[in-house]
């Protein structure tokens, strides 16, 4: 974990933490959200995991060895990082320190752990954790993408419970269930989030004088 100084509370950009089990549908809602908000841009992380057929580097991750990902973590470029199923995942500080000055508004897909360690140097992000309906439509959507085994599977849904009980660490809670009522329900917060007076005021500073502020 990084030792940064903690980022301001509010920053032009918005940064938009989401978390959840494994077959829970994130990644689905991401590509949604992100289809139909040109605005937001996704934190592409750093993986030691290698690629899944149709994955290409630099589009759903950075794949580097282990020992070049143990080479940035040990030079603090990790804004948070964490293993995962025995894979090693991080997040450029770098970039997303950049993104968030620029006024761009960033949307970091990760889990419990990598949340917690951005909420700590970045206290004014907005974290979404998703949970699916119930544990039984958990089993049978990691069963329907048929990549797994069942001892695979069985480890995810013990993970999975351990991932449920840190759904109290998050601000906003998205049921995915239906999965169009969940888009909405995620691009809503972004709307929202966008629209806090200290970044309006940030993003806007001409209005102010224009308006004798």
């Amino acid at each position: 974990m990084s030792t940064a100084t903690p980022h301001p509370q509010v920053t032009r950009g918005a940064m938009f933490v989401l978390a959840a089990p494994s077959g829970a549908g994130k990644s689905s809602l991401v590509r949604e959200v992100l289809r139909v908000d040109a605005h937001l841009r996704l934190s592409i992380s750093h993986t030691t995991r290698p690629p899944r057929p149709g994955e290409q580097d630099g589009r759903e991750y950075h794949f580097v060895s282990r020992d070049a990902f143990a080479a940035m973590h040990a030079a603090g470029e990790f804004l948070e990082s964490a293993e995962v199923y025995g894979n090693c995942y991080g997040t450029s500080q770098a970039w997303i320190r950049s993104q968030l000055e620029a006024g761009e508004d960033v949307l970091l897909e990760i889990d419990w752990q990598g949340a917690r360690q951005v909420k700590a140097l970045f206290p004014g992000c907005t974290s979404v954790f998703i949970l699916p309906p119930s544990l039984d439509a958990l089993r049978e959507r990691l069963q329907g993408r048929g990549t797994d085994s069942s001892e695979v599977i069985q480890r995810r849904l013990n993970a999975a419970r351990d991932d449920l009980s840190h759904v109290g660490e998050f601000e906003y809670v998205i049921i995915n269930n239906e999965f169009s009522h969940a888009v909405e329900d995620l691009a809503a917060i972004v709307r929202a989030q966008r629209m806090q007076r200290a970044r309006q005021f940030l993003r806007h500073p001409e209005i102010l004088p224009n308006l004798d502020l």
